[in-house]
Order: C-alpha cells, then structure tokens, then sequence
C-alpha cells in the first residue's frame, strides 16, 4: 500500500491489541500513518493468548487455538509473519470426530481419504459435489467470503454457488446430502463452530468453509501457541514505525489524545461506554439493540499422558470434535438459545496441541482443552458434562488429569471485555447480524473519524485479522476524502 501523507504525517489510535486490533494498526501504519495501539491488558493479543494456568511449563492458548482461517486469511498471508517467529503447525489431519463404536470419521487433507472414510459410497459422492468446488476456488472464495456479505462479487458463479448451500440450515443439508451418521455428524460438527442453532438457516456457511479450509490451508495450530502469532503481529508493526501501549484503559476517546482516525477494537457494548454520548442517538439505538450469542464454557487440563481415545485416528488430529451423532448435536447447540438446560451429553469442542508442538508442555506430558457453548452470562457448572463426555470416548481420560482451570462465561468477560457473556464470536452469527454487522453502516460509527474493528464488524468472528483490516482500509479512504 502507498503511502498516502508525505508532506505531514496522519496519526492514528487503536483501541484493543487483539488480532483485528494489530491488523488495522499494521494497515494504517503501511499506509505511512502514525499508529499507536492502546491495550488495556499487560499483554497483547486479545483472545489470542497463553500462559501458564494450571502448571508450570504447561503453556495453554486462553482463547483462540487452531486456526483454519487464519492460515487462509489474504491479510496474515500478504505478512512477513515467518521473520518475527510465527509458524503454522499442521497436524496429520485436520480433524477427528469419535462415535461409541470405537471408530472416528476424519476430515483428512486428501479429499479422497475424507471421502473414503464416510462410510459409503453415496455420501462419499455427495461430499465431494458440495466441497471439491469450494476447494478449486478456495483463495476465491476467501475473497469473497471474508468480507461484508452485501458487495459486488468477483467470482459470482462461485459465490452463487456457495450461498444455494450456505443458506441452508445445517440439519438440512446434513439430511438431504447424506444417507449415514458419519458423514452427517462430521459435516454438523464443523457447522457447530457457527454457534448457531443447528436448525437455523446460514448454520451451514461454516460448516462448508470448515471443510474447504482442510483440504485447502488445513486447520493449523501455531508453534508455541497463540501468543506466538500476536507477537509476530507486534512485532510486525514495530517493523513498520507502530507502536503498542500496554496497561492503558481507554474510558473515553478524551483518553487517546488527538487522532485523525480512530480504530476500536472492541464490541458495540464498549464502544457505547467510551463514546455513546457523542454518537447519533440513532446510531447509539441500533447498537443498544445488538445481540450476543452463546457463551463459552471452557476447562484447560495439564495432562500426564495423551488422551486416551478408543479411536486411534483421533490422535492424528488437534482438533476433535465430542458429539456423538447429528441428533445428539442438534439438541446440544440448541439449548443454549432457549430456555432449556444445557444437554447432560454437550456437544465440546477439544483441542489437544501438545500432541505436535512440544513446547505447550514438559517433557512426556501433554494439554488439552475443551469447551461448549452455554447460555450468554451462564452461571452453572458444566465441568462434569465435559469431561463425562471427553471419558466416553476416551475411557481412562480422567486418571490423566493432573490439574485443570474453569473458565466460565463470567471469567472470559472478565479477562477480555470483548467477550461479553462469554460470547467468543463477537455477536450472535444470525442473518441479520452478518449482513449488517453490527450495523448497516458496517465499520462506520456515526462519528467521522471513529471506526469500529472488531469481530462485531464483517467478516465477524475467528482469527484472520480481515475485520481489522478492512476498518482500516475504511478509515483511509475517509482520510484521503478529508
């Protein structure tokens, strides 16, 4: 990107060091502004961090931890991420989805592998027509794909394509594509990472990315864990003339000092504390009506020995999916929308690292974490149900636990204020609220020269830095039209 101010250089603040924060740091400070960051944390990174929480030398990711779109995001990959340390880590498959019978279904790089897999020969066909076209046109479809969901395509047979399935609840498409448990379950289990109903329209979106991202990029885990890649951020930004200002609250944008742009990364909720005042009474409405989705509920374990798994296959994979079939999921991601009890058998999403990168922990021994989704502000005890679930797979998985850390949806509002009610997308993934994110005037907030960032913005949640990007791609425009 040119510089765009020569003859007096532009200043820009940005609130919030997480990875849309750097990104539009990083864009702004291409573009020859000057950038500083304001991070209220004494470390930067967001959601993407890690420390030692249960044992010393076990090293766990406090949020973000595999990273399909992150390793197929335009943005990270137009970066020199590899000169400050950052590597991808990328396990023998993506991904391994355990049923009671002692077998597991696999998403494998190779498609054909995948498809072999299934169960039979139908739904093998069946995977293979809905993902091999997302696949040969997978840098396409990311163009198209991270980014607001109202624009002009440049590959609009592709995203026709897409959007004929995308729009599909996931039950649906789950039951009309595919004859047997497998298939369905592998391909309910990546709509899941939408945390939306399973049953409600654009629950498919995901799954279908999901499944494209490990043929194309893979589900990635980063060497060393997540600090590592928003180090490599900083540090990027540094390169460029950046700067980061640790331990700074921003309660106010009287606290940031004169700016040309400000970029916020942080969720609607917050930016209404710091600036509702100042903004249009209109604009401050559409904010106060913004939903949150499900919170998270989180245990990290520092483990003795690998999980167990009857299913072999499921230690070729850092992610795996604990679900048991379609049904068991469908009923699993819906309670947490309705007034109904988290289901005893919750659908967890699991992540074992330590498995391929050797640093997460000592010598011989091993971390995993695994959470569900609960109610927004959930206050109640899921930890049994977890691990209940994890020992039905995995008989013997409970002897390894040598220690384990409760993050419940209070403490991940606490620890990040992004994140409220333990909501770890930044906002509810519903129709509405992916086209207009969190508004229809997108990144724009009413106030010239103040832009919001985050996972709140297009294209919303996961690790891709595209939200921060694009916000400030935004705000440079506007500076060249000032």
């Amino acid at each position: 990107m040119s510089r765009i101010l020569d003859a007096e250089m532009a200043k820009a603040s940005i609130i919030g060091a997480g990875p849309n924060g750097l990104s539009a740091a990083i864009t702004m400070a291409q573009a020859g502004i000057e950038t500083t960051v304001f991070e209220a944390g004494a470390t930067a990174g967001g959601a993407a961090r890690t420390a030692e929480i249960t044992l010393p030398g076990f090293r766990h990711d406090l949020g973000s931890s595999v990273y399909p779109m992150g390793a197929a995001s335009p943005f990270f990959n137009s970066l020199p991420l590899h000169r400050h340390g950052h590597r991808w880590i990328e396990p023998p498959a993506p991904l391994a989805h355990p049923f009671d019978d002692g077998t597991a279904v696999m998403l494998e790089h190779d498609m054909a592998t995948t498809c072999s897999g299934l169960g039979n020969a139908s739904d093998a066909a069946a995977y293979k027509s809905l993902i091999r076209p997302l696949v040969d046109d997978w840098p396409a479809l990311c163009t198209e794909i991270l980014g607001p969901i109202v624009h002009l395509p440049r590959s609009p047979l592709l995203l026709a394509r897409f959007g004929i399935y995308a729009m599909l609840s996931a039950s649906t498409l789950a039951r009309s594509a595919f004859k047997g448990t497998r298939a369905r379950a592998l391909f309910a289990g990546m709509a899941a990472h939408s945390v939306l109903p399973l049953t409600s329209p654009l629950s498919s979106a995901v799954g279908l990315v999901l499944a494209a991202a490990g043929h194309a990029t893979g589900w990635p885990i980063a060497e060393g864990g997540a600090q590592s890649l928003s180090d490599a951020l900083v540090e990027h930004l540094e390169s460029l003339g950046g700067s980061v200002h640790l331990n700074r609250q921003v309660t106010s944008l009287e606290d940031i000092g004169l700016a040309e742009a400000v970029l916020c990364d942080i969720s609607p909720r917050q930016l209404l504390t710091i600036a509702g005042d100042a903004m249009p009474a209109s604009y401050r409405r559409q904010l106060e009506s913004y939903r949150y989705g499900p919170g998270a509920y989180k245990i990290d374990w520092a483990l003795s020995d690998p999980i167990p798994w009857t299913a072999k296959d499921c230690s070729r994979a850092a992610t795996v999916h604990v679900g048991g079939s379609l049904e068991e999921m469908i009923a699993s991601e819906a309670a947490p929308w309705s007034s109904e009890r988290v289901k005893e058998r919750p659908f967890v999403l699991l992540v074992q690292p330590s498995l391929f990168d050797h640093s997460r922990a000592p010598a011989g021994k091993h971390t995993a974490w695994g959470y569900c989704h609960v109610h927004n502000g959930s206050t109640a005890s899921h930890f049994e149900a977890i691990e209940a679930q994890i020992e039905r797979f995995a008989p013997g998985f409970r002897d390894c636990i040598l220690a384990r850390t409760i993050t419940t949806p209070a403490n991940f509002e606490a620890w990040n204020a992004n994140l409220i009610g333990g909501d770890i997308s930044g906002g509810a993934m519903t129709a509405k609220q992916l086209i207009f994110r969190p508004t229809p005037s997108l990144y724009s907030t009413g106030l010239p020269k103040v832009f919001l960032c985050s996972a709140s913005t297009p294209p919303g949640g996961g690790v891709h830095g595209m939200c921060g990007h694009l916000a400030a791609k935004r705000a440079i425009e506007r500076l060249k039209l000032a």
